[in-house]
């Protein structure tokens, strides 16, 4: 529970209207309506809300051979794909799904240095149709690792989430874990990592961005 209520300014500002119109409306039934019930149901949004842009801190691990997950959800896809933006031939994928009450703050998978972030608009399907990843607006970012090896995070908008937010642009040194944006309210972040390499996560597991390995560098 210590983690729902830890916060930083970024991803409070990029949720300060909604935040602040719904406590100044719970503030205002409070006030105003003579039910004490009144406050309940504002003051409910305003709690999930606020929930929905905390930012809590993560353990990440030291060892440059593990690749940790891109963002918190559950693995929904794991496959191998053709990539030709930034891989240029065949990759592996870990696609993670992200629902409106995990934490959607996007963190690089490894360190390196970002050459490449594409946006591309698109259509807002539910991210778990199969289409979704290749249809939908997503904004796509390639790492050039510090091992010399190329990583790419796809941020996947969906039906609910419309907005993507990049924080690290071409160019930025990265270390492993460090935040490079978020989307709001349920989306998909999907992994690609070099052909060779060992994925040690499965479907429907569970993962925390900047913390769970999800592969192995062989």
């Amino acid at each position: 529970m210590r983690l729902v209520f830890m916060f930083t300014v970024r991803t409070l500002l990029e949720g300060k209207w909604p935040i602040l119109l719904l406590f100044a409306l719970t503030v205002a039934t409070v006030v105003w309506c003579p039910s004490r019930w009144a406050p309940v149901l504002p003051g409910a949004l305003w709690l999930f809300v606020l929930a929905f842009f905390r930012d809590p801190t993560r353990v990440i691990p030291a060892d440059p051979a593990l690749i940790v997950a891109p963002a918190d959800g559950r693995v929904v896809e794991v496959a191998t794909v053709n990539e030709p933006l930034y891989f240029r031939g065949e990759a592996k994928m870990v696609g993670i799904f992200m629902s409106v009450f995990n934490v959607h703050v996007q963190r690089a998978p490894v360190a390196g240095r970002i050459e490449l972030v594409r946006y591309f608009p698109g259509r807002f399907l539910d991210v778990r149709e199969p289409t979704a990843g290749t249809v939908n607006e997503n904004r796509f970012i390639g790492i050039a690792g510090a091992d010399g090896r190329r990583y790419g995070v796809r941020q996947i908008a969906g039906l609910i989430a419309r907005r993507i937010v990049g924080w690290a642009e071409e160019g930025a040194t990265l270390a492993k874990g460090d935040r490079i944006g978020m989307i709001r309210f349920g989306s998909r972040v999907d992994l690609l990592v070099p052909a060779d390499t060992e994925i040690i996560v499965r479907i429907g597991d569970r993962v925390k961005g900047g913390e769970t390995v999800v592969a192995r560098r062989k």
